[in-house]
């Protein structure tokens, strides 16, 4: 049985009439009160942001050689191949991101190297060779005469693979956004924005993104030899950026924006003209126009992934995206959309298994859902894992077994995904048990991970245990955050047109969950989805009108994956995104969540003990109306939900209101952070004063487990570290371990990058996330 859903409203503050004003500019067609709410909620409350944030021509992108040395390392290389005639290799991923990135490589890079003779493509199998480069790939492409691979998604952490491809003599050139490694591996250059600060605009590029930055870079270094122009790019950007759901702020934004501006633009010419047939025929099959964001998330995205999920070999959409041969191009599109139409019958397959699994557990006692079966399709336990996780509150892991009858010495294995919520670090929870796995891989919202079936039991209780001890005694509810409030009377072209400004939508600025109140369904109908062939797909589709009292008119909706019999017959509440239907060229909502009427003051009532005061220049108005005894300042910035939750318990406890007043933080580079340990070290050791560690954590400004990985690091410095009573006495004893101290400073500046990276994300966290929070813990 899973749980009621808790609706969360965001704020309710009313934006100050000067800036409603300011958004209507914007607005002309409209009042612009909704698309003020939500530019105020989501904190961009100044004019000076409004107008870059929705006229890209405003933005002022960065330059590709921010990435620094990297970057004219990699273009001097790419410079070296092209002088010698040498042949290259793109190494890409199969996933949307790295398809779009290998993509935007073999055409960027195809300006200056002949494909397929100066230039080559490689992407690993989804099913038989997973993410990331392997050696048996890297040993064909060196039989084939390559001698540089640019990696594209992927390859920041093969330190292993990258030193065999320097032993066969070719050198690597890594593009990534991924996870750094704890050393530099040994490549010709890395570039991952994860190294930049994590304000900086470039901070957040996907895959595709980062390909398209090299591509740049070498457009402005050998400006003679392209004959396409670089914007021709864009729209394969704009397809990876949205469908690998990567904040879009900064540059990331701007190029989705002009990505989006280009993909509609060749839409609209006929087939026969346009740049990217293939592009414009898989848009045609899933009844799309390429003008929206959605376009890409519900039809682009999802079939380009689907090819690795149900083949395994996803190589040929690479030539989908990028051929001009229109005969060509329309096979590769038909054998896309059948891919999509056989993972869309798998999940729900899958989907139902996992539901009757579900309806024997028991979830009160339950914090990490972690199923397995011999029979499930491993491409598409991803999915199904997201849809339970958002249903039932609670990180998911879904797992396929082998079957039995391997040998001692290789045990049959679980291959799976995880999906995260609630702000839970799934990748953590899954790295602290890694001495039970066999391999793994990911983020905080999503991972992969495979395992020894005979332990599964000992996984899922210690993951269980490990979560249970960081909520303590909190408990899971699946929410929904609600952004505006809305009636039927108010859905429609003014409101589509109203909320579109804001586009693209995604993570960071997510698209707006309306609530509409004492509503009801007529004129419901459910059937099975066909594919473009007109045969029935096992998925289904509930279409329906809504009522309620402030209109006549009914307004139409849909409902994918749940039957008519599902709605309500009596008024009710829903959550739905507000959408336009290019096949039937009307306005309509999709529903998102039903449920029955509800004291809503009850559910979604924002929590009167917490008050957002972050980036003030003062506290003086609220600490008068709060005087010190019925209310908790916190004014540092956290660096993790555990944190936070500790300020939120004890607020709870004492019925106190807790301000949250914090400023975002200015921070030296990693690099001046460790040169200022150093530099305090020395000069302690030479005075022998005393130090306490508060002393030293203000002067640095880091959190105290970042400092206890930098005192590691001043110990295989030379420097000795001993505690007199509550204070430290350094002392410098030897020279530098420079094998050890590496490996340690690469440690050190991964944590103060991290707790920076941390404290950003607190800095901007919308307070409806930390209410989210808040109400887990009332709960609890």
């Amino acid at each position: 049985m899973l749980e009621q859903q808790q609706w969360i409203l965001a704020s309710t503050e009313q934006p100050p009439e000067w800036f409603i004003k300011a958004v209507k500019q914007y607005t002309p067609a409209s009042s612009g009160e909704y698309a003020a709410q939500l530019l105020w909620q989501r904190r961009i409350r100044d004019t000076t942001q409004i107008l870059p944030f929705v006229n890209y021509q405003a933005y002022q992108p960065a330059s590709p050689f921010e990435f620094g040395e990297q970057m004219h390392l990699a273009v001097k290389r790419l410079q070296l191949s092209y002088d010698a005639g040498q042949k290259i290799a793109i190494w890409g991923d199969f996933d949307a991101d790295g398809i779009t990135a290998t993509a935007v490589l073999w055409d960027g890079l195809g300006q200056f190297f002949t494909q397929n003779k100066q230039l080559i493509y490689y992407i690993p199998n989804r099913l038989s060779e997973s993410h990331g480069l392997n050696s048996q790939g890297i040993e064909k492409l060196v039989t084939q005469g390559c001698k540089l691979i640019v990696t594209c998604d992927t390859g920041s952490t093969n330190l292993d693979e990258i030193a065999y491809a320097k032993e066969l003599g070719v050198d690597i050139i890594v593009t990534d956004h991924h996870t750094l490694p704890l050393e530099r591996p040994l490549v010709t250059a890395i570039i991952n924005p994860r190294y930049l600060p994590s304000t900086h605009p470039l901070f957040h590029l996907s895959g595709v993104a980062v390909a398209y930055k090299l591509v740049e870079a070498l457009y402005q270094t050998l400006p003679n030899v392209p004959q396409q122009p670089l914007s021709d790019l864009l729209d394969l950007v704009a397809v990876g950026l949205i469908a690998d759901l990567v904040q879009l702020s900064g540059d990331c934004r701007y190029l989705a924006q002009l990505g989006i501006q280009q993909l509609q633009a060749d839409f609209k010419q006929p087939p026969t003209a346009r740049r990217r047939p293939g592009v414009g025929r898989l848009l045609e099959l899933c009844q799309k126009s390429g003008d929206r964001p959605t376009d890409i998330s519900f039809g682009l995205g999802p079939r380009i992934n689907a090819v690795s999920r149900i083949q395994g070999d996803a190589s040929f959409c690479v030539e989908l995206l990028t051929s001009r041969d229109q005969k060509r191009v329309n096979q590769l599109a038909e054998v896309t959309e059948l891919a999509n139409t056989r993972r869309k019958s798998l999940q729900k397959d899958v989907a139902q298994q996992v539901a009757q699994k579900l309806s024997q557990i028991d979830l009160s006692t339950t914090s990490v859902i972690v199923l397995a079966d011999t029979q499930w399709a491993p491409g598409v336990l991803g999915l199904v894992a997201g849809q339970v996780a958002q249903e039932t509150g609670r990180p998911t892991i879904l797992l396929s077994t082998e079957e039995g009858g391997q040998d001692d010495k290789n045990p049959p294995l679980a291959r799976g995904s995880a999906r995260s919520v609630n702000s839970v670090d799934l990748y953590q929870l899954v790295k602290d048990q890694a001495h039970l796995l066999h391999r793994f891989g990911g983020h905080p919202f999503a991972a992969g991970l495979s395992l020894p079936a005979e332990n599964i039991p000992l996984f899922t209780e210690a993951i269980n245990q490990q979560l249970r001890q960081s909520l303590a005694g909190a408990t899971l509810t699946p929410t929904i955050q609600v952004d505006l409030v809305v009636k039927v009377a108010d859905l429609g072209k003014e409101l589509f047109l109203e909320l579109k400004v804001l586009e693209p939508y995604g993570m960071g600025n997510p698209v707006p969950k309306l609530l509409i109140q004492n509503c009801w369904f007529g004129n419901a109908w459910h059937r099975n989805q066909q594919d473009w062939q007109g045969k029935k797909v096992q998925y289904i589709k509930t279409e329906f009108d809504i009522r309620d009292d402030s209109t006549k008119s009914p307004f139409p909706g849909v409902w994918w994956g749940h039957y008519k019999d599902e709605l309500p017959l009596e008024p009710c509440d829903c959550v739905a995104e507000l959408d336009y239907n290019t096949f039937k060229k009307r306005y309509e909502i999709r529903l998102i969540a039903v449920r029955r009427r509800v004291d809503l003051a009850l559910s979604s009532q924002r929590s009167a003990l917490i008050l957002d005061w972050r980036n003030k220049p003062t506290l003086d108005p609220v600490l008068h109306e709060y005087p010190e005894d019925s209310a908790l300042v916190m004014t540092d910035c956290p660096t993790s939900w555990e944190d936070l939750r500790a300020w939120l318990r004890r607020s709870l406890y004492n019925h106190q209101s807790l301000i949250l007043a914090w400023s975002k933080p200015e921070y030296k580079s990693p690099e001046e952070i460790w040169l200022t340990l150093v530099g305090i070290a020395k000069y302690l050791s030479r005075t022998n004063q005393l130090v306490t560690r508060t002393q030293i954590l203000e002067k640095l400004g880091i959190g105290d487990k970042t400092l206890h990985v930098g005192f590691r690091a001043l110990n295989h410095s030379g420097f000795t570290i001993t505690r007199q009573d509550r204070s430290l006495l350094f002392s410098q004893h030897s020279t530098a371990n420079t094998s050890v101290l590496e490996v340690a400073l690469a440690q050190f500046l991964a944590a103060v990058r991290e707790e920076q990276f941390q404290r950003e994300y607190f800095a901007e966290v919308p307070m409806s996330t930390i209410e989210a929070i808040a109400s887990l813990l009332k709960m609890g």
